[in-house]
């Protein structure tokens, strides 16, 4: 928990979003449409469906944490797989660096900065995301209910609420089709993460190698 995580899962000025009671503050507001200008908008309706899935199982659960941080995080994690942001790195680290950016422009202190870069950096790694802060493994959770993980702890009508207000846009294949570019432009960043999954089902000629490749021909006697 961040040293100014909230003490409630809900205070403050509040709005409907979707169905989903969530907290209204500038810096949200200001994430969103960051999100909006340079998402497009498959992308943008998936990033603030990963944000209200999260702000209900955090409600549904009871758990504290910073309402603001969570909103940023899920609003903001798939920066990586935009035209705006592109680089060397995986794609999650680019998004991570681009969130951190914003968050420290926004005047977030480093604390809060941290627990921003991890949503979005362990966005894709719920195995790791899962164990880490309340903010952290929120976004994490929220950011799978789009891939099915605990799709079922969401109530039905609220499911259908969020759905009409911010359809999926063919999320599947154009979600698809936009990791596939990262792997066809930049292979080396897919090996160790699931871009690599998309690469080895949709990329004719892509392959990966394998971590015991690595190990056996290390460059040591035994």
């Amino acid at each position: 928990m961040s040293p100014t995580a909230e003490p409630t899962v809900m205070s403050g000025k509040t709005r409907v979003l979707g169905g989903i009671t969530v907290i209204d503050t500038p810096l949200i507001t200001r994430a969103m449409d960051y999100a909006r200008v340079h998402s497009e908008p498959y992308l943008f309706n998936h990033a603030v469906r990963s944000w209200l899935f999260a702000v209900r199982l955090g409600q549904l659960q009871g758990v504290p944490h910073d309402a603001e941080v969570v909103a940023v995080g899920t609003l903001l994690h798939d920066l990586g797989l935009t035209d705006s942001f592109t680089g060397p790195k995986r794609f999650e680290i680019e998004g991570a660096d681009a969130a951190r950016t914003f968050a420290r422009e926004q005047g977030l202190d480093d604390g809060r900065v941290r627990l921003i870069w991890d949503s979005v950096a362990l966005n894709s790694t719920p195995s790791i995301g899962l164990n880490k802060e309340a903010e952290v493994a929120l976004c994490t959770a929220g950011i799978g209910v789009e891939f099915g993980f605990q799709y079922d702890r969401m109530p039905p009508n609220e499911m259908q609420s969020i759905l009409t207000a911010f359809p999926r846009l063919e999320m599947k294949r154009r979600f698809a089709d936009s990791v596939c570019r990262i792997v066809k432009a930049k292979p080396e960043t897919t090996y160790d993460n699931f871009a690599g999954d998309f690469g080895e089902r949709f990329v004719p000629g892509y392959s990966r190698p394998s971590t015991v490749e690595f190990l056996m021909n290390a460059p040591f006697e035994e």
